[in-house]
């Protein structure tokens, strides 16, 4: 099958560089949003006027929105790329301000404290294995929102099923319980 040359588009230079650029930008911005929190790569509070986020959006922006103006205008001219550049930044701008303000709003959000065992006093809940009058049992009690499986002693044998309140927490992983 032969092709005719006139219907084959061909991508201009313009567009394949600026895709590149693009290109880098998302893998420097994976690699700032990944990298800082989960390898932590570099020091998080050293962050200067412009943080890696906002370079990185920037930079994949410029890439991605030059590149699409480039094609539109057909890029073939210096003129047009030049177009195509101040296309790129025209989109970059806003873009690096949102990475920007994303990234900070993601660093600095405020979360409750973590539950302690200070927290288990007052708990409410169940026992999944039977509670022997000297020794332990298990009790599911529900802390922050979420089940959570102690050991549990007692005053006295308490059977599966039965609802409890925890009286003291005596570690991080048993409680005194009461019937409730």
């Amino acid at each position: 099958m032969l092709r005719d040359v006139d219907t084959v588009q061909v991508m201009a230079t313009g567009t394949l560089i600026f895709l590149i650029i693009g290109g880098i930008g998302v893998g420097v911005l994976t690699l700032a949003l990944l990298g800082s929190g989960v390898l932590h790569l570099g020091q998080p509070d050293v962050d200067g006027p412009v943080s890696l986020e906002a370079v990185a959006g920037f930079t994949g922006a410029f890439g991605f929105g030059g590149a699409i103006v480039n094609e539109m205008l057909g890029g073939r001219t210096p003129g047009m790329i030049a177009a195509a550049v101040a296309g790129g930044a025209l989109a970059a701008v806003p873009t690096a301000w949102l990475a920007a303000r994303l990234s900070r709003a993601a660093r600095n959000m405020r979360t409750d404290a973590t539950p302690t065992r200070d927290h288990l006093a007052g708990a409410i809940g169940l026992v999944v294995t039977p509670i022997p009058g000297n020794g332990y049992g298990e009790v599911r009690v529900h802390l922050a929102g979420q089940p959570v499986k102690l050991n549990a002693r007692a005053d006295r044998p308490i059977p599966v099923g039965t609802r409890i309140f925890v009286v003291e927490a005596l570690s991080e992983t048993s409680v005194h319980v009461e019937t409730y």
